[in-house]
């Protein structure tokens, strides 16, 4: 069973009641005791979607019907309007990219990750305006770069300085929204953008003719580590009904996606065309560039992986506080990945580089 809300009334509600009841009691089953498997009747979590990607995957692959208790349905713009919501009690899980798990550990809040989703890492390239001319990460020096905080985009940027030998003191960073990036590059407001598909195909037809480029994908390989996640409030998995629950939604939503896997062309006409509005030509690029979803295993690999991040935005004085990675994740979860996996017919895909 699903409802649909709408995320910023969903936090506004929650924060007024906050306020109202005061701080809640503690308690609830222990960080280590192991998951509940059994969702009592009634039980409900409220999923925190972006363009609604989760609620259109699980229902074109069956899987919201087949969800053991009530998936309620909020949308938000980005990780810091999904972090509001989870200090708000107004979420209980959501699919981020890398970096805002990150900014979550900055903010002293307890959303612990709970399952990992990869993608192809190369799929975001660093577009270069016409006349610009570079073509290395050492050509970055001087140049006025489009950057967002707390986003994948941010940490791309700073791992390709951080390969050129360069730092942010050697470039001029622009504090841009990513919807901005592309007619940023474009009209040469900077010489320098991170594009991800199909604005990338966009941004180079628009613009090859007067010298639009990239830089040399050969040399920006290993500035994205394509993960993202799903991470859940603390208070969530300790309320056993909500922790079995999202163990179920770790199954569940894994099936989604490698139905994706499986049926492109149907997610593509779904998700791509009927429901974000866009050409199912403008679709076909964004699932030719992001390849083959796949699901590494929660360990200790990945814990290092997302260390590795921490660490690439720290070096560059981005970090407002030193954090761990290791203390947002829940291991726990590891077990249920690695029989969820391959009992959908999915991959783990290869180890994930620790950089």
């Amino acid at each position: 069973m699903a409802r649909l809300r709408r995320g910023w009334a969903l936090v506004a509600g929650a924060l007024l009641l906050t306020a109202c009841a005061g701080p809640g009691g503690g308690g609830g089953l222990d960080a280590a005791a192991p998951l509940p498997t059994e969702v009592p009747p009634g039980t409900t979590l409220v999923i925190a979607d972006q363009s609604e990607a989760q609620q259109v995957a699980l229902r074109a692959s069956g899987e919201l019907g087949r969800l053991p208790f009530t998936a309620e349905f909020a949308n938000f713009t980005g990780g810091p309007a999904i972090l509001e919501a989870f200090r708000a009690g107004a979420a209980d899980v959501a699919s981020v990219g890398d970096t805002p798990p990150i900014q979550a550990l900055v903010a002293g809040a307890d959303v612990p990750i709970i399952l990992a989703r990869r993608t192809d890492p190369s799929s975001t390239r660093l577009a270069v305006a016409p006349g610009v001319g570079a073509r290395t990460l050492p050509d970055l020096r001087g140049k006025r770069i489009a950057y967002a905080e707390g986003t994948a985009q941010q940490v791309i940027v700073l791992r390709a300085l951080e390969k050129a030998g360069l730092s942010t003191g050697d470039v001029e960073l622009v504090r841009l929204q990513l919807g901005e990036f592309n007619d940023a590059v474009r009209t040469g407001q900077v010489d320098i953008a991170p594009l991800n598909e199909p604005r990338l195909t966009r941004f180079l037809t628009d613009t090859g003719a007067q010298g639009g480029s990239v830089i040399d994908p050969a040399e920006t390989a290993g500035t994205s580590s394509g993960l993202n996640f799903l991470y859940a409030r603390r208070e969530a998995l300790q309320d056993p009904a909500k922790a079995a629950a999202l163990r179920a939604y770790v199954q569940h939503y894994i099936r989604s996606q490698q139905w994706i896997n499986e049926h492109p062309q149907e997610w593509i006409e779904t998700y791509y065309v009927q429901n974000q509005g866009i050409s199912a030509e403008d679709g076909r690029r964004i699932v030719d560039s992001l390849g083959t979803i796949t699901f590494p295993r929660l360990d200790d690999t990945v814990v290092r992986a997302q260390q590795g991040t921490i660490d690439v935005i720290d070096r560059a004085g981005e970090l407002p506080r030193k954090v761990r990675a290791g203390d947002g994740f829940d291991l726990r979860f590891g077990d249920v990945v690695a029989e969820a996996v391959p009992a959908a017919g999915a991959s783990f895909g290869p180890e994930v580089a620790v950089r």
